[in-house]
């Protein structure tokens, strides 16, 4: 069995020193030696069929290049381009993301991260944070370099990348009100969350700055980000205001579940009730009708993400950094003027 190809064999093959080949196959480091002398280098490697070797350039560097990734739900459609954001910057430093799926489940999410700890990663990013996030705690006193992304904590000593959820609801609400609404819903998302929170002081507030009222009953807090969650909510919702002509929703799913008990209950979207949504997931426009909703640009928050924990891991004394990036809404077919039967162009189901 021939003997596997080292970095020496990679140098002498390309004609360069053996530190020179070791930067030009480095991605971090590929900028500190000329475009030409790193084609040959690589293309040097290619023909040997070189293999960096990992885990010695971690005992020389004490970092393993890998870093942890924990989304809470890998169904939920606005996560893959968030963690695609984080791989595409990560590997373009020679980082790879290792992927972490809790399910919801805060005994999974603390197994998940003693797993990554475990592994030695460099830094984790997290979408999975809560307002009071005890892991936040325990990451901080180990000295772990820490990101988190789509979601907030109260905490004021991790970096973090979000959107403005304010703004993206009250765009909404707004959207809902100029069409004529009074009577609007909203189904919140968990309040545990900062998105739950921050959305539904949103709505409160944008109402009250309209001098429309949001009695409680025009409120239901869901339990989970889920289209059933969403529907479990809209029957209550619908059950203790049925005057409601419009809902404003805290993500897509929960725009989907109420669509569900529209159709259960026939009730026209929207020639009755309007809906919007907030995220703007994948195949939003194909739902029937296709969702009015707010744009949250999910890549660029996970490459955001990235950068933000590169910096941390290249600089020892770096400054917390909290990125909010604007929304964008999209107005599409579930949204109208109220329903007036006293108007004869209305068409009612």
């Amino acid at each position: 069995m021939s003997r596997a190809s080292t970095l020496s064999d990679v140098a002498r093959r390309a004609g360069v020193h053996q530190a020179t080949a070791s930067r030009a196959l480095n991605p971090a480091s590929r900028h500190l030696v000329s475009k030409s002398t790193a084609e040959r280098v690589l293309v040097a490697a290619r023909e040997l069929g070189y293999v960096p070797n990992g885990i010695a350039r971690g005992l020389r560097t004490n970092r393993s290049h890998t870093v942890g990734v924990i989304i809470p739900d890998l169904m939920n459609p606005l996560f893959p381009p968030i963690v695609r954001g984080i791989e595409d910057v990560l590997a373009d430093e020679g980082y790879t993301a290792l992927l972490a799926n809790t399910d919801n489940d805060e005994q999974r999410e603390r197994t998940q991260f003693e797993a990554l700890v475990t592994r030695r990663v460099d830094g984790i990013i997290m979408a999975t944070a809560r307002r009071d996030h005890p892991l936040l705690a325990e990451a901080a006193h180990r000295g772990l370099k820490v990101v988190l992304v789509n979601r907030d904590t109260e905490r004021a000593d991790f970096s973090a990348v979000t959107t403005d959820d304010w703004l993206g609801v009250a765009m909404a609400t707004e959207h809902m009100i100029g069409l004529g609404h009074q009577r609007i819903g909203h189904l919140s998302g968990p309040p545990g969350l900062s998105t739950g929170s921050t959305r539904v002081r949103s709505f409160r507030e944008t109402l009250h700055s309209h001098r429309l009222d949001a009695p409680p009953e025009y409120i239901e807090v869901c339990d989970a980000y889920s289209e059933a969650a969403g529907a479990s909510a809209t029957r209550l919702l619908l059950d203790r205001a049925p005057e409601l002509t419009a809902i404003v929703a805290a993500n897509d799913l929960l725009a989907l579940g109420a669509c569900d008990v529209f159709r259960e209950r026939g009730i026209a979207c929207p020639e009755r009730m309007s809906i919007t949504g907030f995220n703007d997931m994948p195949f939003a426009d194909k739902f029937h009708p296709a969702l009015t909703t707010v744009r949250v640009p999910h890549y660029d928050l996970g490459a955001e993400a990235g950068r933000l924990l590169l910096e941390q891991l290249m600089q020892p004394t770096h400054l917390t950094k909290r990125l909010s990036l604007p929304p964008k809404l999209i107005v599409r077919a579930s949204t109208a003027p109220p329903y007036d039967a006293n108007t004869s162009t209305s068409n009612p189901a």
